[in-house]
């Protein structure tokens, strides 16, 4: 048996025990004799170790699982709140209604402290409660405007004060979103007074399709005025 043991190396006895995994529930009393290392420098049996092993990738998956669910909860509010948003958005009649569903939507629901509802247009149109102007105007944004798409982070002093006026300097972090029907019609902005509440890693999929849905309410309202 010595001989036959001086015969094998380290890896042929790896590859037989991989080749066999059951080997040592046959050979139970094999275990008895087995010490593994461990981290803290003692000894455990192979069982323990591979019994901790196993207790340490369950804890790693179980972790990354409840990411995943907080993930979901996440992303299921934040359906919800764009679904209410849509909604009033699909029930206004005027310029004037959108503004109105914009603003408590995105403040209430999506806690921003301050919003700016710009419409391009080289007519004089009905409505107190958002900025209308020709889109030359809008110089200070042209970057934002030009993209088309929807962006988070901090903009520059002259972009805040464009576009939150007196808010402007207590704004920390903003969402901007172009709006884009065939041409680029208007721009939404939100302000937090958080510089860290809207970052450029920050997932726009919410925002783009609030955009896209706000482009064609402005749009069919502008088209029946």
């Amino acid at each position: 048996m010595s001989d036959l043991i001086s015969q094998l190396d380290e890896q042929q006895v790896a590859d037989f025990l991989a080749a066999h995994p059951d080997f040592f529930s046959r050979h139970i009393k094999l275990l008895e004799k087995l010490y593994v290392p461990h981290q803290t420098g003692a000894a455990v049996s192979l069982v323990e170790r591979q019994t901790s092993v196993l207790r340490e990738k369950t804890q790693r998956l179980n972790a990354h699982l409840s990411d995943l669910v907080d993930i979901a909860r996440h992303n299921d509010m934040q359906f919800e709140k764009t679904k209410r948003m849509v909604l009033n958005l699909l029930e206004a009649e005027t310029l004037d209604d959108v503004a109105v569903a914009v603003e408590e939507s995105l403040c209430q629901d999506f806690h921003g402290d301050s919003t700016a509802l710009l419409l391009f247009s080289e007519k004089v149109l009905d409505t107190n409660n958002l900025r209308v102007m020709p889109r030359e105007q809008a110089a200070p944004v042209d970057l934002l405007v030009e993209s088309n798409l929807a962006s988070c982070g901090q903009l520059s002093d002259e972009q805040y004060r464009f576009l939150f006026q007196q808010d402007a300097e207590r704004i920390g972090s903003a969402a901007v979103v172009p709006l884009v029907k065939g041409q680029t019609i208007g721009l939404l902005a939100i302000g937090s007074y958080d510089p860290d509440y809207f970052q450029s890693s920050q997932g726009t999929l919410y925002l783009s399709y609030v955009g896209e849905v706000l482009s064609r309410v402005l749009y069919r309202i502008l088209q029946r005025g």
